[in-house]
């Protein structure tokens, strides 16, 4: 079969060729950009590498003035830890003892709701390819997940393939899933978020990075064929929003294979460890387009490839394919000469198809040839960095401030024991506060071992050295309703939780990964949304003092003119010395006193009390005080190393209500809660008691014998402390409300899920 080949030549002789820069998803002013760079038109292929390089999804066009101020907004002792920052693959932290981390969150939520199976295999296999090409060996992944109304026929769809593809690409690559969250809104009914994280270990001395420094060195494309799957599929599909009958482009998504994925992971392993990679890149998003110009850009050298050497699933790929292709499981390596004999045996031992596809030059030019023909000359970093950056117009929305007026003051309260009793069962077993273990369960937790703590728990936490117990733990979370309401605080708040539940398995939170959820960028509520929410985060991490090392941004979630809330979400990451102290979010003997660490305010605005009860949103989200919550987590790590705490759960969707259900079911074992104190002390009714959802609040089960001391920790360090009950027997009573068999409770929170989608 016959391609016809658009050269640089013919680009020079045939200057006003039409073009289908408008299809790519191009504007006409960066069409002419581009045509400024090059001193010409540029060929189909230039053409195919800009548009998908210069999208919203790989470029970063419209956020990169907000997103710099991750990188501004730091203070040495922020940078203390922190091994590689933003723009690399994934960000790296120090945790001693020789050993790092890398993690990283990202979306892939266009193409989950395409395919959801597909959509959201590829996503966990994209991210676990970041972390790998870090050098890093890949321990756990995590996902978090928004879908939408749970009554509407076409979320079974979404949620049962999402479920799936993450199921079966995770359990099979052999990666624990530890954690993540799942909720239902109609606001994300035709674009949900999936949203994938991955972490990796690696020793100081195994980090890689992603560029082409030497010239000679040899670019070498390994792993699967490339094929017709996905030809643009992430870049082109997350850079537009969805019309209001649904997708308006529909490119070919991604197909994974997690067996090959899971071969690929040791080769690179073997060859990181044989010293014979100079540097590394996935091929994900914009695939080779993406690979080659990186790499090239951040070595500030050069390549000349020749693209006929890519081996193919397709023989019938134009070269403009090939460029574009999003093909799973693929990886780019740079290989000095010295050492490709030595990267041809390790590949060929694991049976990895390979191909050499040209070499590092010093000239900053990236030349692509097709044959004899020259297809592709361009300046690397315009393609890969240099792309437009947008201003975009800001407004704030003018229908915020009613919102913010219409708050929960007026809502009706529970008058008697009997409603506040229904009440408290109507929350725990809502859709977005019932157990989600019908999702989680089809996720395998503990493969390789080095799980300590996993869903249920606050936080996912895995084990890094065998020799010591030095571990990590994680943790992500987001609030859309918070989000809404203000999106300043409500990034603050999403930080606030995530590094919360760190702190509450026993770990010390270190750094923060982020995926920036938002509507289209062209419209000028939604960038004053995503303006005000960076702002929070990067103010945030300041206070708190860990730093940003890297994320992602997700813009275009929107059907027409409806947007998504906005939805920040936040991954914290930990470190514990030893993991065999942590800290369970549930209490496991009787007799332990059961204390509320923190004040509790009558905080009932966009709280799951207001949505459940009352289907209401507005007002504004609970005050963020960060201080206050470093100072609760310092708390928290003290009492954990001095091996004081029997259980920590963190209070924040449901209030204290969901905490204390969730620390009964996590064992079993029932307690005796008393509010009188406590309503007394802040002057709150009983629905503010169990359902107010105010910040830097956990809690906490405490042994007898450990009972003063740990009343004299919290006190030293300005606390708040009440005890609040007792752990005992198998009913869980809430004196003067209700007296419920556990098990009862237990039943009726795990039948939500399964009843909806089973």
């Amino acid at each position: 079969m016959s391609i016809n080949i658009d050269t640089t030549k013919e680009a020079k002789a045939t200057p006003d060729k039409h073009q289908p820069w408008k299809e790519l998803g191009l504007k006409e002013d960066e069409y002419n950009e581009i045509k400024t760079i090059l001193g010409r038109r540029p060929t189909s292929g230039e053409l195919a590498m800009y548009s998908v390089m210069w999208s919203e999804h790989c470029s970063y066009k419209s956020s990169k003035i907000y997103l710099r101020q991750f990188g501004e907004k730091v203070t040495d002792e922020m940078k203390k830890h922190l091994m590689v920052g933003m723009g690399e693959n994934a960000g790296v932290v120090d945790i001693g003892e020789g050993w790092a981390v890398t993690f990283k969150v990202e979306s892939h939520n266009h193409p989950s709701y395409i395919e959801p199976f597909q959509g959201a295999a590829t996503g966990v296999g994209g991210i676990v390819r970041d972390i790998l090409s870090m050098g890093a060996r890949p321990i756990a992944v995590m996902d978090q997940l928004r879908f939408g109304d749970v009554s509407n026929p076409d979320t079974r769809r979404v949620v049962d393939g999402v479920v799936a593809g993450i199921s079966f690409y995770g359990n099979c690559l052999g990666l624990p899933n530890i954690g993540g969250e799942t909720v239902f809104d109609k606001v994300y009914q035709g674009n949900p978020l999936v949203n994938a994280l991955s972490i990796g270990a690696l020793r100081h001395e195994d980090l890689h990075l992603a560029s082409a420094n030497n010239p000679g060195d040899q670019v070498i494309l390994f792993g699967a064929r490339t094929g017709a799957d996905g030809i643009g599929g992430v870049s082109v599909l997350a850079s537009e929003t969805f019309d209001s009958t649904g997708p308006a482009k529909r490119p070919a998504v991604q197909v994974g294979d997690p067996f090959a994925e899971k071969v690929l992971i040791e080769c690179c392993l073997e060859l990181y460890a044989a010293k014979v990679v100079s540097g590394i890149q996935d091929l994900g998003g914009a695939g080779l387009s993406c690979a080659t110009s990186e790499l090239a850009s951040n070595g500030n050298a050069g390549m000349r490839i020749q693209l006929k050497n890519v081996l193919l699933r397709d023989d019938s790929l134009t070269p403009e394919e090939i460029l574009m292709s999003e093909s799973q499981e693929r990886m780019m390596a740079v290989v000095p000469k010295k050492d490709l004999d030595a990267f041809k045996a390790i590949v060929e031992k694991w049976e990895v198809e390979y191909s050499v596809l040209g070499e590092v030059i010093k000239e900053p030019r990236l030349y692509i040839n097709w044959g004899d023909e020259e297809i592709v000359n361009v300046p690397p970093r315009s393609v890969a960095h240099d792309g437009p950056v947008y201003e975009r117009p800001v407004k704030k929305p003018t229908w915020i401030k009613a919102l913010n007026e219409d708050t929960t003051a007026s809502l009706k309260r529970a008058t008697s024991a009997d409603e506040l009793a229904t009440q408290f069962v109507e929350i725990i077993t809502s859709p977005n506060q019932a157990s989600k273990s019908w999702i989680t369960d089809q996720y395998d937790h503990y493969v390789g071992g080095n799980t300590a703590l996993a869903m249920p728990d606050d936080s996912g936490m895995v084990r890094v050295s065998e020799e010591t117990g030095l571990g990590v733990a994680l943790a992500t979370d987001a609030n859309g309703r918070y989000g809404y309401l203000n999106p300043y605080e409500g990034a603050k708040l999403a930080l606030a939780e995530a590094y919360r539940n760190v702190a509450a398995s026993g770990a010390k939170p270190l750094a923060v990964t982020n995926c920036l959820n938002f509507g289209s960028p062209e419209n000028p509520e939604v960038m004053w949304q995503f303006k005000e929410a960076t702002a929070g985060l990067a103010d945030g991490c300041l206070e708190l003092g860990i730093p940003v090392t890297g994320g992602n941004v997700s813009f275009y979630n929107q059907t027409g003119d409806v947007a998504i809330h906005p939805t920040p979400v936040v991954g914290v990451l930990g470190v514990i010395d030893d993991v065999a102290r942590r800290i369970p979010s549930g209490w496991q003997d009787e007799g332990h006193n059961i204390y509320l660490l923190g004040e509790t305010a009558n905080e009932l605005d966009g709280s799951v009390w207001a949505g459940v009860i009352h289907d209401h949103l507005g007002g504004v989200p609970p005050k963020v005080d960060l201080k206050k919550e470093h100072d609760l987590a310092a708390a928290l790590n003290a009492a954990s190393e001095q091996g004081l705490l029997a259980s920590a759960h963190d209070l924040s969707e449901g209030g204290l209500a969901q905490a204390v259900a969730e620390s009964c079911f996590r064992f079993g074992v029932g307690a005796r809660i008393f509010l009188d104190e406590l309503k007394a002390d802040y002057n709150i009714d009983d629905t503010a008691a169990l359902f107010s959802e105010t910040t830097a609040r956990v809690l906490v089960s405490v042994g007898r014998e450990d009972d003063v001391k740990f009343v004299g920790l919290c006190e030293a360090r300005g606390i708040p402390v009440h005890r609040i009950g007792v752990t005992d027997g198998t009913n869980l009573e809430i004196q003067g409300i209700a007296n419920w068999e556990l098990a009862d409770l237990a039943k009726a929170h795990q039948a939500t899920l399964p009843e909806l989608f089973s």
